[in-house]
């Protein structure tokens, strides 16, 4: 078989951890995908899997060889695209990933917009409360929420977010406003442990910085579960300001604490060195970028 065809086969398995999923993206069948990477081993007299019925993972030498093959392959849809101008429309698989709530408020519309604009192009989209290393995990693309370390990718700033503190106007009617981190001790609280949540919340005014340690009455897994407990009338919780800007907007939420928030969080698109990147990605980027630039609530 074609060695492109059978790094492009193998790239898919590594990715999707699965001969099926890998199956499935390539629009093949798993009897064709499994030869296929058989023959690849064969060829290169060693182990790329360790196989297993419940997963499906590279070895030490495949991880090396997905290194290289993604960059080989990388190289080859670039020179496909030099060769067809650079008017070349985006086709091809692209794997995007975002914290959860963001990427179903803010990036999910932009792939549906970008996969009805380009009908030769595929989405994964992975949407996870957790820092995902894009060139370990495979992904073309990222939405950082935060300030970014030093890495080697290539960061696009598109907006920012503050932490806000914010309870339904009738807890407040009964409870009273907090007008000091301090006060939130003699409050309901309400916690989500997705993200970076915790229940050590911090405050800022002028140049001091200082952490308020709170015992939640009601813990949640996620987001959403938070906010549904604050609209109820619950009490107090803590989020980013986009993830409560429906129902602040529909005061069915109220700021609280506004002098004490922190400085705003920047969101960056990021993505692998420019070098490698494809047409399908810098037009996904140009498409998310505008998009999130026009969206008040980020902005």
């Amino acid at each position: 078989m074609d060695r492109f065809h059978l790094m492009s086969v193998f790239v898919a398995v590594a990715e999707t951890e699965g001969f099926a999923a890998g199956a499935r993206r390539l629009q093949m069948s798993p009897p064709s995908v499994t030869r296929a990477i058989a023959s690849l081993e064969e060829q290169l007299g060693v182990k790329l899997f360790n196989r297993t019925t419940r997963y499906v993972r590279t070895t030490e030498a495949g991880q090396r060889y997905l290194t290289d093959a993604r960059r080989i392959l990388a190289d080859l849809d670039a020179a496909d695209e030099a060769a067809a101008g650079i008017n070349a429309e985006p086709r091809g698989h692209l794997t995007i990933t975002a914290p959860v709530m963001f990427g179903r408020l803010h990036v999910l519309p932009g792939i549906i917009d970008y996969l009805e604009r380009y009908p030769g192009t595929e989405v994964s989209a992975v949407f996870l409360d957790r820092v995902v290393n894009l060139l370990e995990e495979g992904i073309d693309v990222g939405i950082r929420i935060g300030e970014l370390p030093d890495s080697s990718m290539q960061a696009l700033r598109v907006g920012s977010v503050r932490m806000v503190t914010c309870a339904a106007p009738n807890y407040l009617e009964r409870n009273g406003m907090p007008q000091h981190p301090k006060d939130l001790l003699q409050h309901s609280i309400i916690v989500s442990s997705a993200g970076a949540n915790t229940t050590d919340w911090q405050f800022y005014q002028r140049k001091d910085t200082w952490s308020q340690r709170l015992q939640p009455r009601l813990r949640v897994t996620t987001n959403d579960a938070a906010i549904e407990a604050a609209v109820q009338g619950l009490g107090i919780t803590r989020l980013l300001s986009y993830q409560v800007a429906a129902q602040i907007s529909e005061h069915k939420l109220q700021r609280v604490l506004e002098d004490f928030e922190a400085p705003p969080l920047p969101i960056h698109i990021v993505h692998r060195e420019g070098r490698y990147s494809s047409t399908r990605v810098r037009a996904f980027i140009d498409l998310l970028a505008e998009r999130l630039r026009a969206d008040q609530t980020i902005n």
